[in-house]
């Protein structure tokens, strides 16, 4: 799981479609009409991706991606989350936002990775959003409700292809890379 913000923009020329040979071409001046938050959570072997826009990141926005999440896979007794630090990855922000008794019991419904500080390239949800942002929103979108129609076309098309993400750093390659928090024994 991992968040990331986009900023809203828009023209403030009317852009020159391409012709032949030449790219469309656009003002370096740009409207900024504020920022959303994009909230991704997949399970890169079986190629599914669940997506939200909220308006804000706050504790209570990543609280009730949580509970999607649960609600996604409500037969699962244990869901495991690989995620980075952020200050709001906490428990407080589930009881910030639900009753005790909800919020202990979604809590517990998790079993949460965290990646290391510096190692958010750990996160296979950062290729994802890597992914995203590469063929669905590198270019000017100056409204949110655009982003989230956008932003839900892609996500069908990469669950309906299958998707999936080929991890290929091993534990041997985690030795090396991460030496320093791999102990080491000598005779």
């Amino acid at each position: 799981m991992d968040e990331s913000p986009k900023q809203l923009i828009g023209e403030t020329r009317i852009p020159m479609l391409c012709s032949p040979g030449q790219p469309t071409r656009q003002d370096y001046e740009y409207r900024r009409c504020g920022t959303c938050n994009i909230f991704l959570a997949c399970q890169p072997l079986a190629g599914k991706r669940m997506v939200k826009i909220k308006e804000r990141r706050t504790k209570k926005d990543w609280a009730l991606f949580l509970q999607d999440i649960a609600e996604q896979y409500h037969m699962a007794e244990k869901i495991t989350l690989v995620m980075d630090n952020l200050n709001t990855h906490t428990p407080g922000s589930l009881y910030d936002t639900f009753t005790p008794e909800v919020a202990k019991a979604l809590w517990n419904r998790f079993e949460f990775v965290y990646t290391p500080k510096h190692g958010s390239w750990l996160n296979i949800a950062e290729i994802e959003l890597s992914v995203l942002h590469s063929q669905c929103l590198d270019r000017r979108i100056p409204h949110i409700d655009i982003i989230r129609n956008e932003v839900k076309a892609w996500e069908k098309a990469r669950i309906n292809k299958i998707a999936c993400i080929k991890w290929q750093f091993t534990t041997d390659d985690a030795r090396i890379k991460l030496s320093c928090l791999y102990p080491t024994f000598e005779d």
